[in-house]
């Protein structure tokens, strides 16, 4: 039987038995044991009836029970492990994988208390002013007149207005840019997708931060690039290692989240983006700037757009900064880039979100998304004091201003032991795997500090962190693994 977790345990909670699990393989003509055995735990998973955590039973007693070989379900384990939903320690047994996309839709700090407290998922701070400028903003487009921006279906890079009214947003985060250079786009990965399709084709290098947002590195499978993480240090990467890669030739664009990086938390500073900007031009590489964060940082930082206007792609969006259901998001290209990026959009979406883009407008017309802003910025200070005080030399990364903290894995746990034992006390948070796209990251965990929650409740979800990272992982026995 599962051991059921007791949320106010202090120390790792974990299923110390395998589970009672003996799948019914239907014998099909031509696919062999040890694939119909990997369909079936996959099945098992997506239906709910193999569970995130549960322990999987060894390899000895599955294949007796099903009369199978022991080789034929380590081939199964091993698949299932490579496809991201079985993870494998040795010495502990094989567990079922809590992928972050699983944790997603049902650990929500916005639920109840009860409920699993999710540090997993980045996402802009939520409090009643959010609440009440959005009621503001639907009562009042409720009384006007919404044909202007209701009614066209064209131009496909954003209505006139937006596109204008972006230029003062850009101007604020360091980048100049006229109309026609503007595409309204449905979030920064929106615009980040728009640019790499731009330029980039399949089996391209693209270069990125050894650490990078995983919606970069999904972007790679999707477009079929060969993304290649470089080594960083606290301002990302490092110069030299750039240089490096581009000599080794193949290299078609590079993909930077300079500020408020994802998940390190790192800001890169004016001179040094002065020295990447200046190899990406004598390499002739493009680069694709993911700024989703910028407006959090009130500091004069030069912008690859500016600094490269043949080369530079801009991205920014409202998600992470003024409110995370607002997904209107500003790409700026170069100017020889404006018909091919209007003519992706159009194919993947024909247009930016009208709607949005009228909200985002108005919010930046009458001042509502500098005072969120300003909320944002006051409230991750607050946040980050708090992971700080709580966590100590526990953070190996992170930012005031950050909405995300990197912490370092004690040398006695593994990141998937540590996430499975913070699951079972009720705290979702993420590993390492999912960001990693280079070597030299040395491993960690990634917490998140936004969405709906008090400082409270963020201390005592902080101090379960804590605490389990200061307790001894439990101890099984290694002859019961198959």
């Amino acid at each position: 039987m599962r051991r059921q977790a007791n949320p106010l345990a202090t120390g790792p909670v974990l299923a110390t038995r395998p589970v009672a699990w003996r799948p019914d393989l239907t014998k099909q003509k031509g696919v062999t044991k040890h694939a119909a055995l990997t369909e079936r735990i996959i099945a098992d998973i997506d239906a709910g009836v193999l569970k995130p955590m549960d322990r999987m039973p060894t390899h000895r007693d599955l294949a007796r029970d099903l009369g199978l070989s022991v080789q034929t379900v380590s081939l199964s384990y091993k698949e299932a492990e490579r496809l991201g939903f079985l993870s494998g320690e040795i010495g502990r047994g094989t567990f079922v994988k809590a992928r972050v996309t699983d944790r997603a839709g049902r650990m929500m700090l916005d639920h109840s208390p009860n409920e699993v407290l999710d540090l997993s998922i980045i996402r802009g701070v939520y409090l009643d002013e959010h609440e009440a400028a959005c009621r503001e903003i639907f009562h009042e487009l409720a009384e006007s007149d919404t044909a202007s921006f209701m009614r066209p279906c064209r131009p496909i890079a954003g209505l006139d207005r937006h596109r204008e009214t972006a230029r003062l947003w850009l101007r604020r985060l360091g980048v100049t840019a006229v109309a026609d250079r503007i595409i309204v786009t449905n979030g920064a990965a929106h615009g980040v997708f728009l640019a790499l399709s731009c330029v980039v084709r399949s089996g391209d290098v693209v270069l990125c931060e050894n650490l990078t947002d995983h919606g970069i590195i999904g972007l790679s499978n999707v477009l079929g690039f060969s993304l290649k993480g470089l080594p960083t240090d606290s301002e990302g990467i490092l110069p030299d290692a750039l240089e490096s890669a581009c000599e080794a030739g193949g290299v078609r664009a590079m993909v930077l989240v300079p500020t408020l990086n994802n998940p390190t938390g790192h800001v890169m500073g004016a001179a040094r983006r002065q020295e990447i900007a200046a190899i990406a031009a004598r390499y002739g590489i493009f680069v694709v700037e993911d700024e989703v964060c910028r407006p959090m940082v009130d500091k004069d930082l030069p912008s690859m757009a500016e600094m490269l206007p043949e080369l530079g792609f801009f991205v920014t969006s409202f998600t992470k900064t003024v409110l995370t259901g607002l997904r209107a998001g500003y790409l700026v290209v170069p100017p020889s880039y404006s018909i091919r990026a209007a003519s992706i959009l159009r194919v993947s979406s024909w247009s930016g979100n009208y709607l949005s883009g009228e909200i985002a407008t108005r919010w930046i017309e009458n001042g509502t998304a500098q005072r969120l802003l300003e909320i944002q910025r006051r409230e991750a200070r607050a946040r980050q004091s708090v992971a700080a005080t709580v966590l100590g030399h526990h953070v190996a990364s992170s930012h005031p201003l950050s909405l995300c903290a990197w912490l370092k894995v004690p040398a006695h746990w593994t990141e998937d032991g540590l996430v499975r034992a913070l699951a079972n006390q009720n705290v979702a948070v993420s590993p390492s795997e999912p960001f990693i796209a280079g070597p030299g990251h040395g491993g960690g965990i990634r917490i998140c500090l936004g969405g709906r929650m008090s400082h409270a409740t963020l201390s005592n979800a902080l101090t379960t962190v804590r605490n389990t990272f200061e307790q001894l992982p439990p101890v099984y026995d290694i002859g019961s693994i198959g």
